[in-house]
Formats: structure tokens, C-alpha cells, sequence
């Protein structure tokens, strides 16, 4: 909580102090409660893009926006934490003088900030926002760039989240999905998107053999999903052999229980019947 003891300049150091105190608790207790390394990591921002693919950028000019919205760093990853607390006091003079500015009620210049869905990553500015989450402030003027990518920056909270989002858009890539069925194919497991891209591309080739002309990506990625994807999803719903798995991962799996037992490609009431029971006796 923000200290006021009516010294400014003591105010400011104490509320460092803080904020130290509070990344070195915090990565205590993220240590004995055994939580992945990157709970306390800011997101940097290139991976960030690097793994949802940039299309293209636009200035929004300045802006109140969230602290809270404010998850990564352009290039300061390693001086604070994913909370913006100071990591050591490497920072600490400059911080001091902005907390001590910012106490005395002095004008402070807006961050700059990259926008990519609804998170934001410093440019410039990182001080500021340390600061302001001290002091217990909500908001922070900003001059705002929308980043534009292939696909969205939902459901990322940790750095490790980058890996299925990289490998989705790859699998986008190969298997090009319109829109509601594009949403539909999820994954959690980033290697499964991978695993899935082949088998779609499988399906496509043995489709383009059957009837002896060439289809491209998109062709063949809208004619698996309406042909193939949603009536065996229909089917394994009927069956109750989805259960806790997304659909695309319960296809992925029943698909190749259905290779595995009776080394077919064809989907019927046999086939179901004979993963049920493969699933009976596990």
C-alpha cells in the first residue's frame, strides 16, 4: 500500500523499498509453491510477435489505457518482473525521482506503447509504469501503435503460452481455416498442431488422388473441415468419445486409434465401435 508520511523524498525511497520487497516475496513463494519459471516473467514483446505473425502496424495516438493491460516490455524484460517490479537496484535512482515527481503532483509524460489485441508491451516508459503500480494507480496516458497479426493474442498469459500460439499459426498456415471453423480447431498441446497439419495434408492427398485434379490449401482445408472433421466430430459426440478434449483433439486422437486398430481411413459404425471398446479395456 502507498506510504505517506508527508516527506516526499522519504515517501519515494520507502515506496522502492516496496517494491522490491515485493518481487523477492514474490519469487519466494512462486519457488515453494513449485510454479513454472516464467509466472514472473515479462513477456517480451518480439517473441510475442514472432509467434502470432505481424501483418501490419497503425499509430492510435495518446490514450488512457489499463495497468493491468501492460504485460511486456519491448527491450526491459530483465529489469522488471511481470508486475513491473524492480528485479534489483539497478534502477533504483531513476525510479526514485520519477515516485518523487509523481508524489509532489508533477506532470509526467505519457508511456509509449505497442497494442497487440488487448495487450500492451512498453516501448518506452517502463519507470513510469513501475511507478505507477506503487503508488496503487489504475491508469496511465499512453501514445498508442495497434499491431496487427495473423492470429490473436487470447489466452496468452506466460511465456510458454508462445508455444502453442507459434504453432497454431504455422498450422494455420498449412491448413488455411475460414472463419467459424478456423475457431473451431483448438489445441493445447503445441505439438498436436503439428501432428494434426499432417494429417490434414494426409487427407487432402488422398482427396486430390480420388478424384484426379490438383486443389490448393484453402480448398482442401475448407473441404476437410465440412467433409471430414465436422460429421466425425458429430459422430464421436453421439459415441461420448470426446469427453474433456477439445473436438480437434479428440479427432486427432480417434483418428489415429482408428489407423492403430483396424488400418483403415474410413469412418463408420465399426470403426466407432472398435475404438470404444479399445477405450473399455485401458
Amino acid at each position: 500500500m502507498r506510504g505517506d508520511t508527508g516527506f516526499p523524498r522519504a515517501d519515494a525511497e520507502n515506496d522502492f523499498i516496496r517494491a522490491r520487497r515485493r518481487q523477492v516475496m514474490s519469487r519466494l513463494a512462486k519457488w515453494m509453491r513449485r510454479e513454472p519459471d516464467d509466472v514472473n516473467i515479462m513477456l517480451p514483446y518480439n517473441e510475442v510477435i514472432s509467434a502470432l505473425g505481424q501483418e501490419g502496424e497503425r499509430r492510435l495516438g495518446l490514450q488512457v489505457i489499463q495497468l493491468d493491460s501492460i504485460v511486456g516490455s519491448v527491450d526491459r524484460t530483465r529489469d522488471f518482473d511481470r508486475y513491473f517490479r524492480p528485479t534489483s537496484g539497478r534502477t533504483r535512482q531513476r525510479w526514485e525521482r520519477l515516485a518523487l515527481a509523481q508524489r509532489r503532483g508533477e506532470s509526467i509524460p505519457p508511456i509509449d506503447v505497442y497494442r497487440v489485441g488487448e495487450l500492451h508491451f512498453v516501448k518506452d516508459g517502463h519507470h513510469r509504469v513501475s511507478v505507477a503500480h506503487a503508488l496503487g494507480l489504475r491508469t496511465i496516458e499512453a501514445h498508442v501503435t495497434e499491431v496487427r497479426t495473423k492470429i490473436g493474442s487470447y489466452d496468452i498469459r506466460y511465456r510458454n503460452d508462445l508455444l502453442v500460439k507459434n504453432d497454431r499459426r504455422l498450422f494455420l498456415e498449412r491448413v488455411p481455416l475460414p472463419g467459424e471453423a478456423r475457431a473451431a480447431v483448438l489445441m493445447s498441446d503445441p505439438w498436436e498442431y503439428t501432428e494434426l497439419g499432417e494429417t490434414v495434408e494426409a487427407w487432402g492427398f488422398r482427396l486430390m488422388q480420388d478424384e484426379g485434379k490438383f486443389l490448393d490449401r484453402l480448398t482442401v482445408a475448407k473441404r476437410w473441415y465440412e467433409e471430414e472433421f465436422v460429421p466425425v466430430v458429430r459422430m464421436l459426440r453421439q459415441a461420448d468419445l470426446v469427453g474433456e478434449r477439445t473436438e480437434a483433439e479428440a479427432y486427432l486422437h480417434i483418428a489415429g486409434e482408428r489407423f492403430r486398430l483396424i488400418r483403415t481411413h474410413r469412418w463408420d459404425d465399426e470403426v466407432i465401435d472398435a475404438v470404444r471398446q479399445s477405450k473399455k479395456r485401458r
